[in-house]
């Protein structure tokens, strides 16, 4: 699979958030997307995702639609407190559309097995983050994006995305992560937004 985003623009209203981007991947390659805050990041993310149309440009893949094949994992963590884990992670099995890990083995791969029944609201900050993460794993899709995905993460999580990220890059996959800190994947690309706009 390709991945192919020429000369992208979005817009925020009047104001311009970027213009220019372009870039290509490949399965099993990967690509971070840093700058300073309101530079732009997230919002080409979202564009990426099919959340927010480009202004000018186009992005696409060489198999399908992009959405079809992606998995957005934003800096909420997109579940419902008032659900077991094992709930929201079966509502976003059959959103997503099954065919994945089971909950609990998507919760293994985090370290989290433990939590299958006890309810979102009830875990902490770092744990509600890793449930979110095993969300990539009850569904497959070949492409992560990823914003800030390591907020609310302790050293030994983060070094266990790193795990995750270099799995799925080495079995195929594609990963773009928009993130301030470094993921420890020396083979990713980098686009960097030089500054906010004013």
């Amino acid at each position: 699979m390709q991945l192919i985003a020429e000369n992208l623009a979005a817009n925020r209203g009047d104001t311009r958030i970027f213009e220019g981007v372009s870039f290509a991947l490949r399965s099993g390659e990967g690509m971070t997307i840093t700058g300073p805050n309101g530079a732009g990041k997230s919002t080409l993310l979202r564009v990426l995702a099919g959340f927010l149309p480009p202004s000018e440009g186009f992005v696409e893949v060489s198999d399908g639609e992009l959405a079809e094949h992606s998995h957005y994992l934003g800096p909420n963590n997109g579940m419902k407190p008032n659900l077991t884990v094992k709930e929201n992670l079966l509502f976003w099995q059959d959103f997503c559309g099954g065919g994945g890990r089971s909950t609990l083995d998507a919760l293994d791969e985090v370290g989290l097995g433990h939590v299958h029944d006890v309810p979102f609201s009830d875990l902490s900050t770092g744990q509600k983050r890793r449930v979110a993460i095993a969300r990539l794993f009850v569904s497959p899709r070949y492409i992560w994006l990823l914003d800030e995905p390591t907020t609310g993460l302790d050293r030994a999580s983060e070094h266990m995305f790193t795990r995750l990220i270099v799995r799925h890059l080495r079995t195929g996959g594609m990963v773009i992560a928009a993130t301030h800190l470094s993921l420890g994947v020396d083979a990713m690309k980098n686009l960097r937004f030089a500054e906010a706009p004013l």
